[in-house]
């Protein structure tokens, strides 16, 4: 049975583990705002899992393993839905930085 736990654990760690996002070097403007929003939704789903820690579950229905797997999923969710409604600015940051970078390299 615990080895069950630890796989659940594992997948829930892989599901909620964030990765940054990668940005060719010839990106069109469409890819760099993708990117940004990208980066944006990592960055807050890292906010907003700090935020959901103190939050303690439902003596009724809440708890176990089940809980911690699907709060990661609806965190992420949220941050998704924050990043493209663009509530933090940095996904618009982050895609003016992308653009100015390509502008210098292609000026080289």
């Amino acid at each position: 049975m615990t080895g069950g736990a630890s796989l659940v654990a594992q997948a829930a760690q892989t599901a909620t583990a964030p990765s940054a996002p990668i940005i060719p070097a010839n990106a069109s403007l469409a890819a760099a705002k993708k990117a940004g929003e990208d980066f944006d939704a990592c960055f807050l789903s890292q906010v907003f899992k700090s935020m959901f820690d103190g939050v303690g579950t439902d003596a009724l229905f809440g708890g176990g393993n089940a809980e911690n797997i699907y709060r990661s999923l609806l965190i992420q969710q949220y941050a998704k839905v924050a990043a493209k409604t663009d509530v933090s600015g940095i996904g618009t940051d982050v895609t003016r930085e992308i653009l100015r970078m390509q502008e210098e390299h292609g000026k080289k």
